[in-house]
C-alpha cells in the first residue's frame, strides 16, 4: 500500500505596494520612495500636483494612480462603532502631574498634535523633556524624536528626569533620536525623516517633539509681504506632521512662541504665532502661563472632547508636581 504523503505549501498573500500601481515602474517608484511615499496610503492621500512634482508623470498618470491607491485602501465612510475601536488604540503619555493628566483626559495622546504656547519660561520645554522620558518609561522598547530648532534640548535634565521615574539615564538618553533644525526647509525634512526611522530602521517611536515650531519660520519671513508664504508653509508642515501621528499612532507635540497684541486693552494680550493655520491644525491646545510662586498654569483651550479647564503645577528636579 502506497502511502500518499500531502505537502501542505502555505502561500503568502503579498501586500500590495506601491510599484502595483497602473504606470509606475522601478524609475518612478524610487522616486516616490524617495519622497516619502512608501504605501499605497501616502498615495492615496496625495494631490495630484505633488505627485506630478515628484515623480514627473503627467496629471492623467497621477490620477490614475491616485485613483487605484484609494480602491485599493477601500477608502470611504465607516460606522461610528468602527471609529470607536480604533479609537482603543490611542495611548496616553503620562506628564507626571495628576491635575494635568486629568485636565488632558488621562495624558497627552497618541495620534494628535499637541500645541503649548506661552512665554519664555512657561515650561514648554520642561513637558518636552519630561513627556521624552515618560514615554520610554512605560514602554522599554519606545523611542522618542526630538527636533530642536532653538538649541533647548538638554541631556542632562534627561539624565535627572530618569533618575526621577527610575529608569536607566543611559538608556534613555540612546532612545531619544535628536535632531538639530538650522533653518525652516531642515525642520520639514527632519520630520520626514521620522518615517524612515519607523519604516526603514524599525525604531518604535512614540513621539515627536518640536520645540519650537515656529522659531525658524518666524526668522525667515519678516514683514506682511511674506505673511501669505510663511502661512502656506507652515500649513504644509503641520500638515506633515499630522500624517506622521496618524500614521504610525505617534504623540506630536510642539511647542509655540507667543506675541503681545498692543491693540488689545482688556484681557490677556498673549497671542501664538502661526494663527488660525496652527491652531485649526492642532488637536489640543494648552496655554501655558507663570503663576505665582513658581508655579505654572496649564489652561486647556482647544480639545476635541474635553472641557475647557486649567491646573496649576511645578516644575521640579524629578518633574511636575501638582500645586494646589
Amino acid at each position: 500500500m502506497t502511502e500518499q504523503i500531502e505537502q501542505v505549501v502555505e502561500v503568502k498573500v503579498r501586500k500590495p505596494s506601491v510599484q502595483d500601481l497602473p504606470g509606475v515602474g522601478a524609475a518612478t517608484a524610487e522616486k516616490l520612495e524617495s519622497a516619502g511615499y512608501r504605501d499605497l496610503l501616502s498615495v492615496a492621500v496625495a494631490t495630484l500636483g505633488e505627485l506630478c512634482e515628484t515623480t514627473g508623470v503627467s496629471e492623467s498618470v497621477a490620477r490614475k494612480m491616485v485613483n487605484a491607491a484609494r480602491d485599493s485602501m477601500k477608502m470611504g465612510f465607516e460606522t461610528g462603532i468602527e471609529v470607536l475601536k480604533k479609537r482603543e488604540l490611542v495611548q496616553k503619555i503620562s506628564t507626571g502631574s495628576e491635575g494635568f493628566n486629568t485636565l488632558m483626559g488621562g495624558g497627552f495622546e497618541t495620534g494628535a498634535i499637541t500645541e503649548c504656547f506661552g512665554e519664555f519660561g512657561s515650561g514648554k520645554t520642561q513637558i518636552g523633556h519630561i513627556l521624552a522620558v515618560n514615554v520610554l518609561a512605560s514602554n522599554p522598547d519606545a523611542y522618542a524624536v526630538y527636533i530642536d530648532t532653538e538649541n533647548t534640548f538638554r541631556p542632562e535634565r534627561i539624565r535627572q528626569l530618569a533618575e526621577g521615574v527610575g529608569i536607566n539615564p543611559e538608556d534613555a538618553l540612546s532612545r531619544i533620536m535628536v535632531a538639530r533644525a538650522h533653518n525652516s526647509d531642515h525642520q520639514m525634512l527632519l520630520t520626514e525623516k521620522v518615517d524612515s526611522l519607523i519604516t526603514e530602521q524599525g525604531k518604535n517611536v512614540r513621539l515627536v517633539v518640536v520645540d519650537s515650531l515656529t522659531s525658524h519660520f518666524r526668522a525667515e519671513y519678516i514683514g506682511r509681504g511674506t505673511l501669505a508664504e510663511r502661512q502656506q508653509k507652515l500649513n504644509r508642515h503641520m500638515h506633515a506632521l499630522a500624517k506622521v501621528a496618524s500614521s504610525h499612532n505617534i504623540c506630536v507635540y510642539v511647542t509655540n512662541q507667543v506675541m503681545a497684541k498692543p491693540d488689545q486693552f482688556f484681557g490677556d494680550p498673549t497671542a501664538s504665532i502661526g494663527g488660525h493655520i496652527v491652531a485649526h491644525a492642532s488637536t489640543f491646545r494648552i496655554y501655558l502661563r507663570k503663576g505665582r510662586k513658581g508655579s505654572r498654569v496649564a489652561k486647556l483651550i482647544d480639545a476635541p472632547a474635553l472641557p475647557d479647564g486649567e491646573c496649576c503645577f511645578e516644575v521640579q528636579g524629578q518633574g511636575l508636581v501638582d500645586r494646589g
